[in-house]
């Protein structure tokens, strides 16, 4: 799947109220070109794990069949960690209440 121009990561927000949400999503692809834009096979049944700012577990989610994930976190520093049959992902955002933090992992 490779959608030039569409908005990279997790799904809709549609229904969201991210004036009082901070959220961190995102998708995970496999086979794909990693240049910010949704490309390659999504990775369904990967794990995404949330780590505070002292990398303790905080939270982990399955990924959808669209390769999709969601948390909803507190705002401040978190590290999103992607875990997929041959791979290991990570990365540091910061959330915010009203900046949804979009995510795209090629694996």
């Amino acid at each position: 799947m490779r959608t030039c121009g569409a908005t990279p990561g997790g799904p809709d927000l549609a229904g969201v109220d991210l004036a009082n949400q901070a959220v961190i999503q995102g998708a995970v692809y496999r086979g794909g070109v990693s240049d910010g834009v949704p490309n390659g096979a999504p990775v369904d049944n990967a794990y995404v794990r949330l780590l505070d700012l002292n990398g303790e577990f905080t939270a982990e989610v399955p990924t959808n069949l669209e390769g999709q994930f969601r948390f909803f976190a507190a705002p401040g520093p978190w590290t999103v960690v992607v875990l997929a049959h041959g791979a290991r992902e990570e990365v540091k955002v910061q959330a915010e209440k009203g900046s949804p933090v979009d995510l795209v992992f090629q694996i």
